[in-house]
Formats: C-alpha cells, structure tokens, sequence
C-alpha cells in the first residue's frame, strides 16, 4: 500500500511538468522568434498607414498577424519533420523528437491558419484578410512544398511570406494596397535571400545531409558570397524607398544609406573569410537581424519626429 500511494503521488508531481512541456512544445511550433520579428514588420505597418483605427481592432489585426505566421509555421515544421530530423539545428524540434503526433500539428496549423484569416477579415477588412491568407498559402504552398526542395531560388522566392506583413498592417488600416507598402514589402523581400544565405554558410552540411538545394549546396561558397554582395547593393536604394513613396522622410533615408553600408560590409567581410571560417557569416546573420529591427524603428522615429514624407 505504501509502494502504491508513493507511485501516485510521484505521477501527481510529474504531471504539471509534462503539462507544462506540452505547451511549450505547442509553443515552438509557431516558431516565435520568427513570429516576433513578423509581428514587429506589421505592426510598424499598421502604425504607419494614413488614417485611422481602432485601437482594440489594431491589436486585434497584430494578434491575427502573429497567429497566421505560427500557423504557417506549425505547417511547415510537419510538412519537413522528415528533413529536420536530419540537420542538427532542427532535430529537437518538438515533431522530429517525437513529443507531437504529425496529425495533431497539422491540425493545429490549419485551425489556426482558418481562425487568423477569419478575425482579420471580420476585424478590418476583406484586403487584409485576403493578403494574411496569401501570406499562408505562400508560405505553406509555394515556399514550403513546392521551392524549398527544389531550387536555389527558394529563399529569393519564398521569402515574399515574410515581406507581406507590414502590406498586412497597413491594409488594415487603409483597405488597400499602394506603393508606399509596396516600399515595405521590397525591403524585406530584398533582405530576406543575404539573411538566410549567411545562415546557410555555417549550416552548410546540415543542408547537404537533407537534400536542401540552398545555393552553398548547389552552387558553391564562393558563387553565394557573390549574391549575398549583389543583394546587399541592392538593398542601398530598395531601403531608400519608403522615403521616396512619402511613408516617411529623409532623416530615415539617411540612416538607411547608413545601415545598408554596414550590411555591405558584413557581406565583403564574409568575401573575404576563407571557406571554412564561418565566424563572419554568423556575425552577418545576427547583423542582419539588426539591420531590418532598426528600420523599421528608424521609420517609426522618422514618423514621430517628422511625420509622413513629401509625396
């Protein structure tokens, strides 16, 4: 009797810490540190848009916002638990280590992906909660099952999924889509393939035992490097564009010359580097998170210190 009721009361205490392990599994599904950063561009979206909204309705749109990107997330990590399981940064994911069925991830992205589309739309508006179901679509659909094992274009490609939310804030607001967030979303467009190219280089054999074809795999170190420099020349004029569509003025601009000139130089860095030195890509990959958080910070300060540029 003795030996009974200590196993009961040792099953008693395990169970808040496998209650607790299973919410935070459901947690890493969405992928939250991808989440913040999505949550972030569309709030700065929103914020920035002409006219007005409701203050509830705007957290409401944010929080639509962020349960669409952890949907599109939960899908995506059951669509690759077969390829996670292999590359080492990704093996602990809660799928690949086996803590949630496949059947009850899919689930749980499909009825979140649903429940974000319709709270957006009965929120605000049809516009913007057409753009969060085809932020989904092409995350799940294009990106997801269709580029991201076929070519090394998938991150040129797909990374349009992360550049519609602050297109996603602002029609919220506005009803519609115009060139000033058209501005945004070729911002994050345009960073997304140095971004993730940078994470590729010191992930490279990971991607290799997958059969992932990022383009360190498929077409060398040294043709990446090349890219990411193009993408970062590119990214001098495309971060100057919210002040020439009139989203913000050229104090902004000024500081995106400026950050854009550092990023360059991450990216000449990693040129530099020898093929087995990742030091610099990873400092590149942490940079360029930096880099997009400070401008959309820097658009939000342009705003309140100058209000909306000349158009």
């Amino acid at each position: 009797m003795t030996d009974l009721s200590a196993d009961n009361s040792r099953a008693r205490d395990a169970l808040p810490t496998e209650s607790v392990s299973r919410v935070s599994d459901y947690v890493a599904l969405l992928k939250p540190r991808v989440m913040s950063l999505v949550v972030f561009t569309g709030l700065v979206g929103l914020w920035l848009a002409p006219g007005s909204i409701h203050p509830l309705m705007a957290c409401v749109a944010v929080g639509a916002i962020a349960i669409g990107a952890g949907a599109s997330g939960a899908i995506n990590m059951w669509y690759d638990r077969d390829i996670d399981a292999i590359m080492s940064r990704t093996a602990g994911r809660p799928l690949p280590a086996g803590r949630i069925a496949p059947d009850d991830a899919l689930a749980f992205g499909v009825l979140l992906s649903i429940f974000s589309v319709a709270l957006m739309t009965v929120a605000t508006n049809v516009v913007a909660g057409g753009l969060l179901a085809l932020t989904i679509a092409f995350y799940v659909f294009v990106y997801t099952m269709w580029l991201k094992r076929r070519t090394p274009q998938n991150i040129v490609i797909g990374g349009a999924a992360g550049a519609f939310p602050p297109m996603i804030g602002w029609a919220a607001v506005t009803g519609d889509v115009s060139w000033a967030s058209v501005s945004l979303f070729l911002l994050i467009f345009v960073w997304t393939p140095p971004h993730f190219w940078a994470l590729s280089l010191f992930f490279n054999d990971d991607y290799k035992r997958a059969g992932v074809p990022m383009l360190p795999v498929v077409a060398g170190v040294r043709a990446t490097k090349v890219q990411m420099i193009a993408y970062c020349v590119a990214l001098l004029p495309v971060g100057v564009l919210p002040a020439l569509t009139g989203v913000v003025g050229w104090a902004y601009g000024g500081f995106s010359l400026l950050m854009g000139v550092l990023f360059l130089a991450c990216a000449l860095r990693v040129w530099r580097a020898s093929e087995d030195n990742v030091g610099p890509a990873r400092a590149m990959f942490r940079f360029s998170l930096l880099y997009l958080f400070l401008l959309f910070v820097g658009l939000v300060l342009d705003r309140l210190a100058f209000g909306p540029g000349a158009t």
